[in-house]
């Protein structure tokens, strides 16, 4: 156990953001194959929102630090690492964490940045843009010259699958709910951009598509958009089930698949690295690729002090950010002070 120590956000039980504190902690210590990161910069989503609050379909060990991804240099590394060394700026994914000086993850969750890519953006880069890029080409097949309607497109995960879709040479239609997340998606690339909060948001997709429908749909809204969505698609259309930030998890009548002859198919980018690692991995190899040729620029959001985690966690509960929100946990000079 080391004796040095580091401020880290704990929560001794899943809830509201009340139940979490900035405290005094031991810093953790990389095994053979872990890397320790001085962290910069948190990212936080939706999802940190639902496993932070205890809602998300996996529960985390208690005490829990909130934070799925960060940026930061390596500090430490395990005597079997081959792939870092120490002050190499890089990223990672961990199942909680973030919201610390110092974090340790495997080896394997690690990503050295491209000299393109600042700490901010990369905080939020690779959960979104690998659900995005999962979704849209391995589950949703997406093919230059296809149509795809983005809900939530001014989202973190939303803007990411924006600007993935339009990379790959498709039409993109953004869906959000104000004027200020239209405007936001059409300067992420989006060619047209719908309020599916009105009634007849339906009639204007038909409208910008020429009646046509649309062959993808990347949902991570769903609530009661989705079966207005779902029929909405173009025969042989593919409706992808992102996430559930509309509120209670819907149902669709059977016999709408049927009739358009269209899939309705999940995408967890969680599973997906847990279960094909190797894929996974060359997915995240293409988008670091892609960041460094500067085709894809990330979406940063609304940027918080370490002290306002609390402001930051419940943006990201909610529907109101742009981008990915981001917490800023240290500069390099807090770090020089606690080696």
């Amino acid at each position: 156990m080391s004796d040095k120590k580091m401020r880290a956000v704990i929560g001794r039980e899943l809830g509201p953001v009340d139940n979490y504190e900035l405290v005094e902690t031991d810093v953790p210590q990389p095994r053979a194959n872990e890397v320790q990161i001085a962290v910069r910069v948190a990212g936080m989503g939706y999802v940190d929102a639902l496993i932070s609050r205890g809602l998300y379909q996996v529960k985390p060990q208690l005490p829990y630090c909130p934070g799925l991804e960060m940026a930061g240099t390596v500090s430490a590394v395990g005597s079997a690492v081959t792939s870092a060394k120490v002050g190499d700026r890089a990223c990672a994914s961990a199942f909680g964490g973030a919201l610390a000086d110092y974090a340790v993850v495997p080896e394997t969750a690690l990503n050295l940045l491209p000299r393109q890519l600042d700490f901010r953006a990369a905080a939020g880069f690779v959960g979104n843009y690998l659900t995005a890029w999962h979704g849209l080409f391995d589950r949703g097949e997406l093919k230059a010259g296809e149509t795809v309607l983005v809900l939530g497109a001014a989202g973190g995960v939303g803007s990411a699958a924006v600007q993935v879709a339009r990379l790959a040479g498709a039409r993109v239609v953004a869906g959000a709910s104000t004027k200020e997340k239209r405007d936001y998606a059409l300067t992420l690339g989006a060619h047209d951009a719908i309020d599916y909060s009105k009634d007849d948001w339906r009639a204007e997709l038909r409208k910008v598509t020429a009646g046509r429908g649309v062959d993808v749909v990347f949902d991570p809204v769903a609530g009661s958009v989705l079966e207005t969505a779902f029929r909405s698609l173009a025969w042989r259309g593919r409706h992808l089930v992102v996430g559930f930030a509309g509120g209670a998890i819907p149902s669709l009548p059977v016999n709408l698949p049927l009739m358009k002859g269209s899939a309705l198919i999940g995408v967890d980018s969680r599973q997906f690295f847990e279960f094909e690692q190797p894929a996974a991995q060359e997915v995240r190899g293409r988008l670091f690729a892609a960041v460094a040729r500067g085709d894809l620029v990330p979406a940063i959001g609304a940027t918080f002090s370490f002290e306002k985690f609390r402001d930051a966690m419940e943006l990201a509960a909610g529907r109101d950010g742009l981008g990915k929100t981001v917490v800023v946990v240290s500069d390099q000079s807090h770090h020089d002070k606690t080696r």
